[in-house]
């Protein structure tokens, strides 16, 4: 079985890809990321995930382009439910590729963080699927987090404070000035 994952980044990546191949799938890294701003944000995650992937020869197909305006185009009406519309952005175009590249089903890494809201996510991967004509496999890697960051760290992987959104950021730096509950 050949499988595309869509991977946000390599701390969260590295259990899912172990996972994976002790189930005996064919994983190929996707790198699409049109929410992870600034650019230095989206520099070092891309990078990290370029060293990690040479360093377990795994296969990475990119679409590597800074998507400030279109992310935020995309998001701008409804900033507090823009989570949804990021989703859209990065498993739409998952599904997508899978299908034209002639993988058998995608998932995402980001079905490993306890942080994002995962029947959200399920939905808006089982969309996609039902969309482009290709399997969506669903994996709960969230017990494998605490594992994917000790590693990270061993590794000294770049380590990020937010889930990439110029508005994650926003919300972290007020949350830490406690300009927000």
């Amino acid at each position: 079985m050949k499988t595309l994952l869509h991977i946000c980044c390599a701390p969260c990546a590295n259990q899912c890809i172990a996972a994976l191949r002790e189930e005996k799938i064919a994983v190929t890294g996707f790198w699409y990321n049109p929410n992870i701003h600034p650019f230095t944000e989206y520099r070092a995650r891309r990078n990290c995930l370029w060293e990690f992937a040479k360093t377990i020869d795994l296969p990475l197909l990119e679409q590597d382009q800074y998507a400030l305006r279109p992310f935020v185009r995309e998001v701008a009406e409804d900033i507090a439910n823009r989570c949804v519309k990021c989703y859209e952005m990065r498993l739409f175009e998952t599904a997508r590729t899978a299908k034209e590249q002639g993988f058998d089903n995608f998932t995402s890494s980001l079905f490993i963080s306890p942080y994002q809201n995962h029947e959200l996510m399920k939905s808006v991967a089982e969309r996609a699927a039902e969309t482009y004509g290709v399997e969506f496999l669903y994996r709960d890697f969230r017990e494998l987090f605490k594992a994917g960051q000790a590693f990270a760290r061993e590794q000294e992987f770049y380590m990020q404070k937010y889930c990439g959104c110029v508005f994650s950021e926003e919300e972290r730096y007020l949350k830490k000035t406690k300009m927000i509950p």
